[in-house]
């Protein structure tokens, strides 16, 4: 007997903060995507041209991840990587929007920032490394 597949038709990620309006207008800026879903309930949402959706959902006892990664402390979550045109450039618009630049820098052709929540994320070209 064959099973029926279900079939996905969108991706919404859903990131844990303290904050979900911070989180929101930070991400809105950076993207320049629409703020859809203003903060209520301990949620607010970002929405992209395309229909992606990012979403902050506030955690009570929220702990910020260390990053990189250090035994007995709160680990990322999650990584999201961003891919520009400019690095130099999206690098200053993030850290005009609160990100701030994560102390450790692997690859030249991409740059690790930090959210206002702490999360770490990647603004990337696709230069060869």
């Amino acid at each position: 007997m064959e099973t029926k597949k279900a079939t996905i038709s969108k991706i919404n990620v859903v990131v844990d903060c303290k904050d979900a309006g911070i989180m929101a207008r930070f991400y809105s800026q950076l993207l320049n995507w629409e703020w859809t879903h203003p903060q209520a309930n301990g949620w607010s949402a970002i929405t992209s041209p395309a229909g992606m959706v990012i979403a902050f959902q506030e955690i009570e006892e929220y702990e910020p991840p260390v990053w990189p990664w250090q035994a007995g402390k709160q680990g990322q979550m999650l990584h999201l990587d961003f891919y520009v045109d400019d690095l130099e450039e999206a690098v200053h618009h993030a850290l005009s929007l609160g990100a701030r630049l994560a102390g450790e820098q692997y690859f030249k052709t991409s740059r690790t920032l930090i959210d206002p929540a702490g999360h770490p994320f990647c603004l990337d070209t696709d230069e060869p490394e």
